[in-house]
This record gives structure tokens, C-alpha cells and sequence, in this order.
């Protein structure tokens, strides 16, 4: 039971109401003391008040009597600034304490009955007090202490059984409040939980809020959120994995086609049409890079990228492959390139890769502005720095949505036009990392989109990449 919450919960109360109880009692037993020793003070002033109405009337019998009722050994009056001993009977002791009740203090008055309960002897004490109704000015007593350390102590008994039972009561109560307001709704939930876990992917099996406590539904609201998210995420997994196994098959017949079309392609270039032998280079060079990446896809199975092939090249002419099969693509669309890179920018990366990198960002910003329905320019420009090679795609396009630039380079998150799926540029960001480089977008707006690629010149930049 104590490892439970109800358990522990049902034990502190008891625990807690008990220690409010015990710091409740020391002031109420100085309470009842004093009440003791004013009610022996009043029965006093009734005991002397006879005695002062009968004079010589009063046996000694009837005095010691009147003595025995009150509880006192002797009363004396303070009248007309005179005392006189009204009434008295031998005292057993000295007086071994006396005290004033005509204006005591809490901390007094709780002090002095602490000192009583614990004091197992019988005194005699002298109590001052003032008189009921002004018949007097003063009227002290002397008394035993053993009578009102009895009291007391029955007192004190009784007023533990009541906080013993109070607390008892109210932690039961609270309990039974606790159980059926939280523990329950928790242990619904615990179990919608377990019910869930078994099948994630089930939408049925996602928690409806119920609960009529508010923090519980929050609880239960965030707890649904969670859940929804986790079954699209495991059916998107699931949907990537089947879409990777369609891809590792296409990929397989792809490339039996694209090695015809390549034993084609090879026979064009010993054309004499001057078009033929332009672009002949160009359509082996294509069909090579599509065989390369679908070989590439069926030798790893998986969404990583192969381990870049590092040479040193010249970026004009990966830049003027780019460029001139984009132009192509162009159809009617007024767009214009424009091509910045210095006929001596040698850099380090491998060439197939840095291809699709920047056939990525290319066709990114024709599609834009395509999209668009405007005129366009498309500018791709390469610098060097003394630690790394930039290059810059800038377009004149109508610059990305909010929902691309929030998932910018994440696939299946939304791409940069209606319709796109985002993996270019998650393609594009995750060759770019292979390089130890960054690919970051510089600027965007009505004006257009600028991405820039950092690749290091430094080797240990790769090899951290690598691992």
C-alpha cells in the first residue's frame, strides 16, 4: 500500500493532520487550565460570599464544606483595599508556585500548563484572579495540583481520540475523492496507453480526452497530440520503406534500359550532323550519370548517400553541363543564365555528385519561376576564399513559401513550389555534407532566392564528414 500513490497519499494525510492536531493541542489544554483555575476562583468567590452573608452562622463543618466544593484549601478577599481571609483550612504544604490569571500571556499560559502535565507530585499553589461582577478587587486561592493535572490529562486524552478520528475520517475522505477524481481517470489513461502501444499505427487506438479534471485533460490532450504525430511518423516510415523498395526495383529495370540507350548514345557521336556532334557529348554525358546513380541506388539499398569520389575539376564545366541541359528544359519560358565562375577555379568534390547538387538548385529556381509566369534569370557564380570554394545559385524567382523555409531541406515536408515533394534539396544538403560543406540560403524574397555552397579546402573537414 505504501507504493502506491493512493497508499501514500492516504498516510501523509493522516501523518499531516495529526501534526496539525499536535500543534492545535498545547494551546488548547493552556486554555482549558485556565478555564480550570477561574471556574476554582469563582466557585471561591461564591464559597466566601456565603460565609460573608451568614457571619457566625457558618459552622466549621459548613465552612470546611463550602472549601471542599470549591476545590480550595483557603480564599482570600481583597475589599476596600483590605484583605481578609474568608475562608480556610489547613494546608498540607507551603505554596510551591503562584500564579496570575489577571492577564496572562499565550506563550504564559501554554508554558505554565506544560510544567503542570509533567509535574507528577502534588503541590499547593496560589492562583490571583479578579472577582466575577466587581465584588472585590482581588481574590486569590490555594489549591492542590493534582486535581488539575488529572484534568488535564483527560483532557489532553480526549482531545488526541477526537484528532485521531478527525484525521482518520478526513483521510479516508480524501482518498475516496482521490481515487475516483484521479487515480482512476490516471489508471484510463495508463491503459489507453498500453492499448495503443500495441498497435501505433491503429488511428483508432489514439486517446480521446475525457477527463472532467483539467489538468488530467491536458494530460490526455497532449498525450493525443503525441500519438497522432507518432502514427503519421510510422506510417510515413512505412510508406518510405515500401517507396525505397520501389525504387531499388525501378532502379534495377532502369538501368538495363538506360545501358541500350547508352550503346545508342555511343553511336551518335560518330555522326557527321554538326547538331548531332554538338550535342552527342551531352546526351552520352547524361546517360552515364543516370546509369551511375541508378547502379548507386540498387549497390546501397538504403536513403545514404555514397561516399563522395574526391578529384580536383574544373567548375565551369560541371557549371556548363548544368546549365546548357536546363536550357533545354526551358521551352518557352523567357529565362536567361548567367554563368560567373573564373576559366581557373579548380576545386576539390566529386564531379557526379556536385552535379546533382547544382542540377538541383538549377532546376529548383527555373521551376520557381516558371511557376511564376514572369520573366526570369537563373545566375550560378563561384569564388574562393583562403579556407573554402563558394558557389552561389541566385534566381530572380518569386522566393520560397513560408512552409519551405521551414522545412527547408527535410523531404516529404513540403518543397519550394506547389506539388514538390522538398527532396531536392534535402538531396542536395545531405551531397553537400559529404564534402565536409554546408549549403545554406542566403537570401529569399519578392526579389528572389540566393543559395550559397561552402565546401572546405582542408582535408580534415572531410574526414570529420566521413564518420
Amino acid at each position: 500500500m505504501s507504493r502506491s500513490l493512493s497508499g501514500r497519499l492516504l498516510i501523509l494525510t493522516g501523518i499531516f493532520v495529526i501534526l496539525a492536531e499536535v500543534l492545535i493541542l498545547a494551546p488548547s489544554v493552556a486554555r482549558f487550565r485556565q478555564d480550570y483555575l477561574t471556574s476554582r476562583l469563582e466557585r471561591a468567590q461564591i464559597a466566601s460570599l456565603a460565609q460573608l452573608a451568614g457571619g457566625d452562622m457558618i459552622t466549621e463543618d459548613l465552612e470546611q464544606e463550602l472549601l471542599r466544593n470549591a476545590g480550595v484549601y483557603n480564599v482570600v478577599l481583597l475589599r476596600d483595599e483590605a484583605r481578609q481571609l474568608v475562608l480556610s483550612s489547613p494546608v498540607p504544604s507551603e505554596v510551591y508556585e503562584t500564579f496570575d490569571l489577571r492577564d496572562p500571556s499565550l506563550a504564559e499560559l501554554v508554558r505554565e500548563a506544560v510544567q503542570t502535565l509533567f509535574q507528577r507530585e502534588d503541590h499547593v499553589i496560589r492562583v490571583i484572579g479578579n472577582p466575577v461582577r466587581e465584588a472585590g478587587l482581588l481574590i486569590e486561592v490555594t489549591m492542590p495540583t493534582m486535581p488539575l493535572r488529572e484534568a488535564m490529562v483527560d483532557y489532553a486524552r480526549y482531545m488526541v481520540l477526537i484528532s485521531t478520528l478527525f484525521s482518520v475520517s478526513t483521510a479516508l475522505l480524501l482518498f475516496i475523492a482521490m481515487r475516483y477524481l484521479i487515480l482512476q481517470p490516471m489508471k484510463r489513461v495508463i491503459m489507453r496507453m498500453r492499448d495503443y502501444a500495441e498497435d501505433p499505427e491503429d488511428n483508432r487506438r489514439i486517446i480521446t480526452p475525457s477527463a472532467s479534471v483539467s489538468d488530467l485533460r491536458e494530460a490526455e490532450e497532449a498525450l493525443q497530440e503525441l500519438e497522432t504525430q507518432l502514427t503519421g511518423a510510422l506510417r510515413q516510415k512505412e510508406r518510405l520503406a515500401q517507396l525505397g523498395s520501389a525504387v531499388a526495383k525501378i532502379s534495377h529495370d532502369l538501368r538495363n534500359i538506360l545501358t541500350s540507350t547508352q550503346l545508342f548514345a555511343d553511336r551518335l557521336e560518330s555522326s557527321q550532323d554538326p547538331t548531332v556532334k554538338r550535342l552527342a557529348p551531352k546526351v552520352v554525358n547524361s546517360v552515364a550519370r543516370a546509369v551511375n546513380l541508378c547502379e548507386s541506388t540498387l549497390a546501397f539499398g538504403r536513403a545514404e548517400e555514397p561516399a563522395p569520389r574526391l578529384t580536383i575539376l574544373a567548375l565551369a564545366d560541371v557549371v556548363g553541363d548544368v546549365i546548357d541541359g536546363e536550357r533545354l528544359a526551358v521551352g518557352e519560358h523567357q529565362i536567361s543564365f548567367a554563368e560567373d565562375i573564373p576559366a581557373s577555379l579548380r576545386l576539390r568534390a566529386d564531379p557526379e555528385q556536385l552535379y546533382r547538387v547544382l542540377g538541383n538548385l538549377v532546376r529548383n529556381a527555373r521551376q520557381a519561376i516558371e511557376s511564376s509566369g514572369r520573366e526570369g534569370e537563373i545566375a550560378v557564380a563561384g569564388e574562393e576564399t583562403d579556407s573554402h570554394w563558394l558557389i552561389r545559385v541566385s534566381d530572380t524567382g518569386p522566393g520560397l513559401p513560408p512552409k519551405a523555409r521551414d522545412h527547408l531541406f527535410t523531404p516529404f515536408s513540403g518543397g519550394a513550389r506547389k506539388g514538390g515533394s522538398g527532396l531536392g534539396l534535402a538531396i542536395a544538403a545531405e551531397l553537400v555534407r559529404g564534402h565536409g560543406g554546408v549549403i545554406e540560403l542566403e537570401h529569399t524574397g519578392d526579389s528572389g532566392t540566393t543559395f550559397v555552397i561552402r565546401l572546405p579546402k582542408e582535408i580534415e573537414a572531410l574526414s570529420m564528414a566521413a564518420q
